[in-house]
């Protein structure tokens, strides 16, 4: 298949952005990954740093893979205002646009014929790889893959094929001399550029197995999951909304939700709802965590009743959020 024909057919199926490259080792990323460990950069996280000798080798992922395609879908959508009670969150968790992605690709797959692996925000490997390999992407001083019309409001997926695709040439972009993402993250899990630091990034916070340290708590505001701020900033991003298919508001998407709901809702419901999130060993407490540190941030004197009872509760984590989100709450409503 040509790159012409590639692109064609990736219209038809209703992708954004699509490329292709050789199925060949990913030796400098994989180098890259074990540095990071070995810093300790990633916290506790595993996902494709977890095993690299798989993640950063398309070319084993089975017998006779020859080409990798990499396709992006933008899901960028204008952020409502939030109401009274309302936690925000990050842009890619409101809708699934993993699965529209991983649909478009398997069929993809299809019409290339032959043997074929469809791979979408998995663990065996490194889209961001893929997509600057296919040359769809480049690498942000933020660590994202940031495209040349969408800018970083995509998600990513690789298709690894049997078939023979024309490669698509790499773009020769970069940030330049940008550092908005590096001065505007708040705990600077940036300075560095190109690296992140996750243990202060404030999205690995909201994924994390563990209390959110009491000093990265404020920056959080009203966000419940995940964080855009680097995103927000980066030029690459700005006029998004004028170049992305469809309309602004897209059914299905739920941008905030309500911090009572989080609170008190069935744990086995809240988490089955919101099964497109990561929510470690999927237990809702860490989402209950998280909304109390954004009722302690923004929340009003109508959620003080569930936040005290989960204060007086049993779970000694949600038993000192739910002290410290108290204790900004009260210093709120107190006049000056």
């Amino acid at each position: 298949m040509t790159a012409a024909e590639l692109e064609r057919v990736a219209v038809e199926l209703g992708l954004d952005v699509v490329g292709a490259a050789p199925a060949a080792p990913y030796e400098a990323t994989e180098t890259h990954i074990r540095d990071r460990r070995e810093r300790g950069l990633f916290a506790d996280m595993r996902f494709t740093m977890a095993k690299p000798e798989v993640s950063c080798h398309p070319e084993l992922l089975f017998e006779g893979a020859r080409t990798v395609v990499s396709a992006a879908l933008c899901y960028y959508e204008e952020a409502p205002r939030l109401g009274p009670g309302e936690g925000r969150l990050a842009r890619y968790t409101w809708r699934d646009t993993y699965a529209e992605l991983r649909a478009a690709l398997g069929e993809l797959g299809r019409r290339l014929g032959g043997p074929y692996r469809v791979l979408v925000d998995e663990n065996d490997h490194v889209d961001r790889e893929a997509a600057v390999r296919a040359g769809i992407a480049f690498y942000g001083k933020n660590t994202l893959a940031i495209t040349r019309r969408y800018g970083s409001w995509v998600v990513l997926g690789t298709l690894v094929t049997s078939a023979d695709v024309e490669t698509t040439p790499a773009l020769e972009l970069d940030c330049g001399s940008c550092r908005l993402c590096i001065d505007a993250c708040p705990t600077r899990a940036l300075d560095t550029p190109g690296t992140l630091d996750s243990t202060k990034c404030l999205s690995y916070w909201t994924q994390a197995p563990r209390a959110t340290p009491e000093e990265y708590r404020a920056e959080l505001g009203d966000s419940v999951y995940g964080c855009d701020i680097c995103q927000d900033v980066c030029p690459w991003n700005r006029g998004v909304e004028k170049r992305r298919r469809g309309s602004s508001a897209r059914e299905g998407s739920t941008p905030t939700v309500e911090l009572r709901e989080w609170l008190e809702r069935d744990e086995e419901e809240l988490v089955a709802e919101l099964d497109r999130l990561y929510v470690p060993r999927k237990d809702a407490r860490w989402l209950r965590r998280n909304a109390l540190v954004a009722a302690g941030n923004v929340g009003g004197p109508e959620l003080a009743p569930v936040v005290e009872r989960l204060a007086s509760g049993d779970d000694p984590m949600l038993r000192e959020t739910a002290e410290w989100a108290l204790e900004r709450m009260h210093a709120r409503a107190v006049p000056a």
